[in-house]
């Protein structure tokens, strides 16, 4: 990123808050920072760190993102632990758990030269947390970020992985429901977009109605959009089931489900399929597996939408749903994990906990577009207070600081 890279934000959060992160980052000058998770391209976390990591270097942290790999057994068996975490009971095979230590062993291998002697490492969800008993020559900080619902898991996935995690000396939370017991301090830090980014910027007309005619989607007729990764916790079938249901009071309605894969994410081709299938030959339905740099044309289809949907049943945070209030859409999202915490019900949309009341919310707003305007309204202001980029970077930076300084009662910043 340019050095003036971080005053681009000023026009959207104002000079002050540029000006405090300048503040706290001038006693982290130098310090080496290392981000590490399990995919560069697909969900959240990779779409998070593709612009936080550039920003902390732009504020004079040395500061890198390193990728872990695996074959397919490792990715199998973190797929099952992301659906153990979630509240699914789980059996997991000896030899995945296995293929999953062994994976980290050979992974530390390559990484150790680059970590060990980082002032701070910030090791992102199950994928990569053996890393910490496997360097033992570290000097600085380790810290877990968890970006899964936790808030009930499946116990015996949770003792294992527990093992791995409880050494850290700290780990960060989306949210204070999703924290566990655990022998170190624990922050909270919820996620956040990126305004500037393609997939946040504003757009002219013309990038709108280019989407309507890529897809066949008639800009004369209402329009509904989740956008997710297909899988079962974001619930795309129960989605469909929800449009159906809205039908019968809004025959011209339209739907779209559009996402793409994640390399980390094994069982995304059958979700798909199973999406397919719920679908049929409706015309009305547009299932869009798109490339994970379609940025623009995600953020055009959500501009294009009356209302944007997150219907998932388990969810850490939910980044679509802020994307979509951003731009000015009242969400229906599934009344679960992080969605609670930006759906401010009937405020900046509406919490869901079935098909029939996704399809009752649509069918009240598109028939009160005071309301959804208004929602809209709220919507987009909920996410400049909230859930900004700059807002999750004071929030790291507040606490490299916290780790530098540990039980000090009162940090100087100059």
């Amino acid at each position: 990123m340019a050095p003036e890279g971080i005053r681009r934000y000023a026009e959207v959060v104002g000079e002050g808050v540029i000006d405090q992160l300048h503040q706290l980052a001038e006693p982290l000058q130098g310090k080496k920072v290392v981000h590490i998770n399990s995919t560069r391209v697909g969900g959240g976390v990779a779409e998070i760190l593709a612009k936080l990591v550039p920003l902390m270097e732009d504020l004079g942290l040395d500061t890198s993102w390193e990728v872990i790999t695996g074959a397919d057994q490792f990715y199998q068996c973190t797929k099952s632990f992301h659906n153990g975490l979630q509240g699914n009971a789980v059996e997991i095979p000896d030899s995945l758990l296995r293929e999953f230590e062994a994976t980290n062993q050979q992974n530390a291998e390559t990484l150790r030269p680059q970590i060990e002697d980082a002032d701070f490492v910030i090791v992102h969800d199950p994928q990569p947390a053996p890393l910490l008993s496997l360097c033992p020559e570290r000097r600085g900080k380790w810290v877990w970020r968890c970006h899964i619902d936790v808030s009930r898991p499946f116990r015996p996935v949770w003792r294992y992985l527990r093992n791995f995690v409880s050494p850290y000396d700290a780990s960060i939370f989306s949210l204070a429901h999703f924290a566990q017991p655990l022998p170190h301090a624990q922050f909270l830090i919820p996620p956040s977009i990126d305004p500037l980014a393609e997939k946040n910027m504003e757009l002219e007309p013309a990038d709108i109605d280019a989407v309507y005619e890529e897809f066949g989607i008639d800009p004369d007729r209402p329009l509904i959009i989740q956008v997710s990764r297909f899988d079962r916790f974001k619930d795309p079938v129960g989605v469909i089931r929800a449009y159906r249901l809205a039908t019968e009071f809004i025959p011209t309605l339209q739907l779209v489900l559009a996402g793409g894969t994640a390399t980390d994410d094994p069982e995304g081709a059958a979700v798909l399929q199973e999406v397919r299938d719920a679908a049929g030959d409706d015309p009305n339905i547009f299932i869009l597996l798109l490339p994970g740099d379609a940025h623009r044309t995600i953020n055009a289809l959500q501009r294009a939408a009356d209302i944007v949907l997150q219907k998932s049943v388990r969810e850490g945070f939910g980044l679509t749903v802020t994307e979509g209030l951003w731009k000015g859409k009242p969400v229906i999202g599934g009344n679960t994990g992080g969605i609670r915490l930006q759906v401010v019900n009937h405020h900046t949309g509406f919490l869901v906990d079935t098909p029939e009341g996704a399809a009752l919310r649509i069918r009240y707003l598109l028939h009160r577009r005071d309301r959804l305007e208004e929602m809209g309204i709220k919507a987009r202001e909920f996410v400049r207070e909230n859930f900004l980029l700059t807002r999750h970077l004071r929030e790291y930076l507040t606490l490299l600081l916290a780790l530098t300084h540990g039980d000090e009662g009162r940090i100087e910043l100059g």
